[in-house]
């Protein structure tokens, strides 16, 4: 004769054995949302620095002369010039000429005692003119972006 205990564990056996002869099946995933988003930033920042050199050169000369009351009392008025010479800086090649100071002309003043004015000016080949540049620029950019999704 069966008891109670005997009932249990002929039912829990029972049980096992329909549990494993049952096929099994598998639940689909669906996803439970139905919209998002996404945001992103992107930050750059970038140093330049840079240095500008500019040199601007006298290849030939420069000679005037203006007044009152004076004249040319020897000398031309178009002075020659002396022999060319040449220079190389940095790969750049530089030719001129300058006044033959010997032969420039002279003046003298017309009515002594009498106002005047004179002035005499010359400009000889060469450096005439230097800038140098030194900048640093920073450049910061911020690209932000949002992504908007749904299903």
């Amino acid at each position: 004769m069966y008891n109670l205990r005997d009932s249990l564990v002929l039912g829990f056996c029972l049980g096992i054995l329909h549990g494993l002869s049952q096929a099994a099946y598998s639940v689909p995933v669906v996803p439970n949302f139905t919209q998002g988003s996404l945001q992103s930033k992107t930050e750059t920042t970038s140093v330049v620095t840079e240095t500008i050199n500019s040199i601007d050169y006298n290849t030939g000369y420069q000679y005037s002369v203006t007044g009152s009351n004076i004249k040319n009392t020897g000398g031309s008025l178009a002075p020659n010039a002396t022999d060319s010479t040449s220079n190389t800086v940095n790969g750049v090649t530089s030719t001129w000429t300058t006044l033959d100071t010997a032969n420039k002309p002279r003046w003298e003043i017309v009515k002594p005692g009498a106002a005047f004015q004179f002035t005499e000016t010359m400009n000889g080949p060469g450096l005439s003119n230097q800038t140098v540049i030194q900048r640093t620029t920073e450049i910061h950019s911020v690209t932000e972006s949002t992504s908007i999704f749904s299903q």
